[in-house]
């Protein structure tokens, strides 16, 4: 199997097995690697955090290209040789950590950094919502599952638009890079990946001390997707019809819409409505 080939080839490299508890597959092609931290628009002068670095290929691209380098791996093995592999470059920090668990701009050592990941697939979308919280990295970069960039860039009323499209897009400016096939990783999973590029929104239609708030409205509302928003706000916030229509002509949105149709600027007029 070519799988089994790949990691008997790491293990004669001295490389730890792949942990699948951590969902780690290893992204090794070079071309995409360089793509990806292409993707950053590095200059020399900055300092980027790298999410779940895991073997360190693309570690080793953004080593040659950051100001300063902040590399977060849950995995001890792997944290304990992309410790020992740079171990003489005072700009490489590798931190052993849930990143979960921590603040990023603690990490960086500043508000002004960059963020790249290859991330797991099971704990994406905490991990881009972590990623949004302010202070917010100046670019990020994700290499994620297909399915979950082609959500985060879905325009209002298509299929793939849902509750974190609007809560991406409503503070940063999403771009969908390029596919990356399954052969690209060791070992490949079982799905598409693709590499994402999320810019904060110098006007973002809600303020911080708003973001948890409309985050709760817009996850409430589409678990009722399909009703019509006059439905919508009457379960969510206890009204009859004539109020509900009230507060959606304040807010103005057509009360016969439904959520799927709706922007984020419309999610954050309602909210603000609703005091």
């Amino acid at each position: 199997m070519p799988d089994d080939a790949g990691e008997r080839r790491a293990a004669r490299a001295g490389l730890p097995p792949v942990r699948k508890s951590l969902g780690q597959h290893f992204l090794s092609d070079p071309r995409i690697l360089a793509r990806i931290a292409d993707a950053l628009e590095l200059t020399g002068t900055e300092t980027v955090v790298e999410i779940g670095p895991g073997r360190g290929a693309l570690t080793a691209q953004l080593a040659t290209r950051a100001g300063k380098l902040v590399a977060v791996e849950v995995d001890r093995r792997l944290a304990e040789l992309l410790r020992q592999r740079y171990a003489d470059d005072p700009r490489v920090r590798v931190v052993e950590a849930d990143v979960l668990s921590v603040r990023l701009a603690e990490l960086a050592g500043t508000d002004d950094f960059v963020l790249v990941g290859n991330v797991p697939y099971y704990i994406t979308t905490p991990i881009v919502f972590q990623a949004l919280e302010p202070p917010r990295p100046r670019r990020s970069v994700f290499l994620v599952q297909k399915e979950v960039a082609d959500r985060m860039a879905a325009a209002p009323g298509s299929k793939t638009y849902g509750a974190l499209s609007i809560n991406v897009q409503a503070v940063a400016q999403v771009q969908s890079l390029f596919r990356v096939p399954p052969g690209a990783f060791q070992p490949p999973p079982k799905v598409d990946s693709a590499v994402v590029r999320l810019r904060p929104r110098d006007e973002p239609d809600v303020r911080p001390e708003e973001e948890a708030r409309f985050r709760t409205l817009v996850q409430q509302a589409f678990a009722m997707r399909r009703k019509q928003m006059r439905r919508v706000v009457r379960s969510l916030f206890s009204l009859d019809a004539e109020a509900a229509d009230a507060l959606l002509a304040t807010a103005q949105i057509d009360p016969e819409v439904r959520p799927e149709t709706l922007s984020a600027a419309d999610f954050a007029r309602l909210l603000r409505a609703s005091g």
